[in-house]
């Protein structure tokens, strides 16, 4: 079963314990090391990369929960078990809370402690399998930041490459939260230019004056409050990418100012006199209509013509549904390395409520909910009630409410809210394996912290031998 990078290191302060536990895992095939202290653990942990930190809880010095901490300290991904003769909730939540995998109540046989170290090989198996995964779909699916397999976005991406490739202005069109802006920084990425500056600046956030000057500079003294010259974007993007984005809201006389910039490649500072030349390839984004515009005399025609040399248009995620799964990968492998924690993915249950919702907020709305996600989720996992999308869009089945609800023979009945209905499931899911936590947490769905936090906030308490399950008092 063990394979030789599955190395194993094993802590008890009982030699008898080391010696027992060495002679059952080297028989699976694994290399093991024991010491008897967290104080040898440690500089084990300091010298060598190991797979799994098998170690007791209760040792004198360092016992098995501080091992843990300072073990996440130096190897993140270390998969950790704790043995222990006198298991609580309290300690398997603080154990799981500081990232243990799960603890093993001694005395346990080695049938059991064979199933989980086959358990937790394949699961690092898969995760090195997801890893390698996951390269090759944003090789094959990927430009840059912007991930997609539908074929309007791979038409997109080809588009998009083309037009790096060259100097033209590239005008980006597409509904709020389409990911304008990642375009225009893939674009950019993709171009000669890459080694130049990539400056963005929204024209829908400041006044006319404000926006001139943010995009011309000024002189010192040219009107109030100009204490000293100030460089534009056009200046600090010169070499480079300068974004445009919401050009659709620029007023008539910035819509002139900008169409004398991209005919002559020159303008003035405000309050200047000399004409500064810079070398700027400008891609300018809107959600707007802009020929509706034109037509309504809001926006310069001569203006559009010189923005859309290349348009590139970005379709809404509710149309590339078939992305989602990609995205929420790329996302939640985002948010682990920005939040510092480990986040493994959604469940099955959310990943059903996110291809349900329709995304009126598109890809930057999906990325706002996956954040939320992340922060409430209680485990590696994300749960559908993790996500915070409106009960509609969470159908049945999700979360297990339309089970629970069946299972407990109440069809016709309207549950008050949705904790009601999560706290129905759970307990009849403990009834169901005879108050088996880790047997209910994989029929749920979702973690053991998880599941034991839930069993603290309702005030459950597990199944006995006959299998009942019920609240106190």
């Amino acid at each position: 079963m063990g394979n030789e990078r599955t190395r194993i290191l094993v802590v008890d302060d009982e030699e008898i314990v080391r010696e027992s536990l060495g002679g059952w895992l080297e028989k699976d095939g694994f290399f093991v090391q024991s010491v008897p202290d967290g104080k040898s653990a440690v500089e084990a942990l300091e010298k060598e990369r190991w797979s799994i930190l098998l170690t007791d809880l209760k040792m004198p010095g360092m016992d098995g929960l501080q091992v843990l901490e300072e073990a996440k300290k130096r190897q993140p991904d270390l998969v950790v078990v704790l043995m222990t003769a006198y298991a609580t909730i309290d300690t398997a939540v603080s154990a799981m809370k500081l990232g243990a995998y799960d603890y093993l109540v001694k005395p346990f046989d080695p049938e059991e402690l064979s199933l989980m170290m086959q358990k937790i090989v394949s699961q690092q198996t898969l995760v090195r399998e997801n890893a390698v995964l996951r390269k090759a779909l944003k090789r094959e699916y990927g430009f840059h930041d912007v991930v997609s397999k539908s074929p309007a976005m791979q038409q997109v991406f080809e588009l998009a490459r083309v037009a790096a490739r060259s100097n033209s202005t590239i005008l980006v069109l597409g509904e709020s939260g389409t990911g304008k802006e990642v375009m225009a920084r893939a674009i950019h990425a993709e171009s000669p230019r890459a080694q130049g500056p990539f400056v963005a600046i929204s024209c829908a956030a400041l006044t006319e004056s404000l926006l001139e000057s943010e995009l011309f500079g000024h002189e010192k003294g040219s009107f109030t409050g100009a204490s000293a010259r100030k460089i534009g974007k056009f200046e600090a993007a010169n070499g480079g990418t300068l974004f445009l984005d919401e050009i659709g809201d620029i007023s008539p006389k910035l819509q002139l100012d900008l169409l004398r910039v991209l005919e002559d490649r020159r303008f003035h500072r405000v309050g200047g006199t000399d004409p500064i030349s810079v070398d700027v390839r400008i891609v300018a984004a809107t959600n707007r209509d802009l020929r509706k515009a034109v037509a309504e005399g809001k926006f310069r025609e001569d203006l559009l013509y010189r923005l859309n040399v290349i348009v590139i248009n970005l379709p809404p995620l509710r149309e590339r549904k078939e992305d989602i799964p990609l995205l929420v990968e790329h996302f939640t492998e985002q948010l682990g390395v920005e939040m510092q924690r480990r986040i493994e993915g959604v469940s099955s249950d959310a990943m059903v409520a996110l291809m349900s919702y329709d995304w009126p907020g598109n890809v930057r709305e999906l990325r706002n909910v996956l954040e939320r996600g992340a922060v409430v989720a209680q485990g590696r996992i994300i749960q559908a009630l993790d996500l915070g999308l409106a009960p509609a869009a969470v159908p049945e089945g999700a979360a297990g409410v339309g089970a629970g609800a069946a299972a407990a023979g109440a069809s016709d009945e309207v549950p008050a809210t949705l904790e009601d209905v999560e706290k129905r499931h759970i307990t009849q899911m403990l009834a169901h394996t005879g108050g088996n936590v880790s047997q209910a947490a994989r029929l749920l769905g979702i973690d053991r912290v998880t599941l034991y936090n839930k069993i603290r906030k309702y005030q459950l308490r597990r199944g006995d031998d006959s299998g009942s399950q019920q609240r106190p008092g």
